[in-house]
């Protein structure tokens, strides 16, 4: 049984956006639903904020897969305040403003919806110094990078790192955790503007890979030894420069690996390669307490100002969930696209 009784809820009052079958995201609509229960090592919490990450879009578009059963309340990340401890929970209180990526897959309703059971280990508290809105944005895309940078590669200071995709969601996290690591960071960009976003990022060089060759930044910023590793925050569609822009027996870390790629540079330079899939915690139960970690040392980064998240201006509430993918899934959103529930 839960250790404090909810105050303020009944049966039938959670609003949420679901789809019932998979598709486009017209398919949304509003739902009530029954009050989740804080069940053993889980935190009842109240939403106030979420954010859409890519892989949300993909399985609303592509399902079933790693998908929750239909009808299904999607979405990954959120921020929001505790409002029930489950047994055996620890380090929490009712009131403790939190943040996380704990649903929205196989087996775990997720976070387009005004409250959400879940399981402690995938949370932690709130940076003091972000909004719900700006904390909503970090989990997934966190996690992401860190695993890759710190837990995979172990990049150290003084470091040479290439961020490819330096200003998208995994990317402009990771130019930043790089850098408060001492880190020497590059990134790859498209414009002068996201240029400038990514130094203001923490970005000592920065690429238009438009307009400059790999072998020829390569050349300019390593003189022709490539880097140390390698981060490919776009999905995969620069593991082929990845290869080519990273040092013998370098490192090179990739956030997507569905595809057939040629791996025979990895070969000849020696290179390890590794692949991130921050979902395996949730969908597999194993890891899920180093997640809570990463987000509880992202947390004192942010209140240090060392780590914040890019948002996108347009602004969505919970009706909107439809108009949020359509946002993201355009490329049009600069930063992190953020649904305001509370």
């Amino acid at each position: 049984m839960p250790l404090l009784a909810r105050s303020g809820t009944g049966e039938n009052d959670v609003k949420a956006m679901v789809i019932d079958r998979f598709g486009g995201p017209e398919l949304f609509r509003e739902a009530t639903l029954p009050d989740p229960v804080a069940g053993p090592g889980e935190v009842l919490v109240a939403i106030e904020a979420a954010s859409v990450n890519p892989v949300d879009w993909k399985i609303r578009s592509r399902g079933p897969g790693i998908a929750p059963a239909l009808p299904a309340v999607l979405g990954c990340d959120f921020a929001g305040r505790v409002t029930e401890l489950g047994d055996g929970v620890h380090g929490f209180a009712v009131g403790d403003r939190v943040f996380g990526c704990a649903g929205g897959v196989k087996g775990m309703p997720g976070t387009y919806a005004t409250m959400i059971a879940a399981d402690a280990r995938l949370i932690a508290k709130a940076p003091a110094t972000l909004d719900a809105h700006a904390a909503a944005a970090l989990p997934l895309v966190t996690i992401t990078a860190w695993e890759g940078l710190f837990d995979r590669a172990r990049i150290h200071e003084g470091a040479t790192v290439l961020v490819h995709g330096g200003t998208g969601g995994v990317g402009h996290v990771a130019v930043q955790l790089a850098a408060a690591a001492g880190a020497k960071v590059t990134a790859t960009v498209s414009s002068p503007e996201k240029a400038t976003l990514a130094r203001s990022l923490g970005a000592a060089e920065t690429i238009d890979y438009r307009n400059e060759t790999v072998e020829a930044y390569v050349a300019r910023l390593t003189g022709g030894r490539g880097f140390d590793v390698v981060f490919d925050a776009t999905g995969g569609s620069d593991i082929a420069t990845s290869f080519a822009a990273a040092r013998t027996n370098g490192q090179v870390v990739t956030i997507v690996s569905q595809y057939t790629a040629d791996l025979t540079l990895m070969h000849t330079k020696g290179l390890s390669l590794h692949v991130v899939f921050m979902l395996l915690p949730m969908l597999t139960g194993a890891g899920r307490e180093r997640q809570g970690e990463i987000l509880s040392a992202a947390a004192r980064l942010a209140e240090e100002g060392k780590l914040r998240p890019v948002l996108d201006k347009t602004r969505f509430g919970l009706a909107d969930v439809a108009a949020a993918h359509t946002r993201l899934e355009s490329g049009k959103a600069i930063g992190k696209v953020v649904i305001d529930i509370a």
